[in-house]
């Protein structure tokens, strides 16, 4: 095979990956960690052996899913900074995936009970990532004058993951909404 081709595979594969494990998200927002996987193989447009090929188990699924969000949301910081209208914005729209991302871990801390090394470098790995993407944020909105300057990433992620607890078993509860009330608390 032509060096051309195994990229075009690679980038193929890559993609095929990707939406494997956004149909997988998808799914799980819906129907938590445990959903058959034939939901998620007919949400992607494949079939169930693909998903066991690539991921041999439901935890490397899991766990796989959770890393790309992670990706995704981090990914996403310096692109809305670069392209929103002001570094508030940036931090707000950013927010907003990030509780997106926690909408999608439904179920995910009961998988976290299970006794798999896989999950144990999860958090780690999430703090890592995150954490720094949103201390540029909040840096960038402080140094813009838009909100409080003393402020702390770990704080506003606390925050917001605290909001979002228990908003899948309470329809009266609007997690976005008290969500939208910390953000707008930041300014200045």
């Amino acid at each position: 095979m032509s060096e051309e081709g195994t990229k075009t595979k690679r980038a193929d594969a890559r993609r095929n990956e990707k939406t494997l494990l956004d149909a997988a998200a998808a799914v799980f927002v819906t129907s938590g960690v445990e959903a058959p996987v034939r939901d998620i193989a007919a949400k992607a447009g494949v079939g169930m052996g693909t998903i066991y090929r690539h991921f041999p188990t439901r935890a490397d699924l899991i766990i796989a899913v959770y890393r790309h969000q992670v990706d995704a949301c981090a990914e996403a910081g310096p692109e809305l900074l670069a392209s929103s209208a002001s570094p508030y914005e940036a931090l707000r729209r950013w927010i907003d995936l990030f509780v997106d991302f926690l909408v999608t871990k439904h179920g995910l801390a009961g998988a976290f009970q299970a006794d798999n090394t896989g999950f144990e470098t999860l958090h780690a790995y999430f703090l890592d990532r995150l954490l720094p993407v949103c201390g540029q944020l909040l840096d960038a909105s402080a140094k813009a004058g838009e909100i409080r300057s003393d402020l702390q990433a770990i704080e506003v992620m606390r925050g917001v993951g605290n909001l979002c607890i228990g908003a899948d078993s309470d329809p009266r509860y609007d997690a976005r909404r008290m969500v939208g009330v910390l953000i707008a608390g930041l300014r200045t």
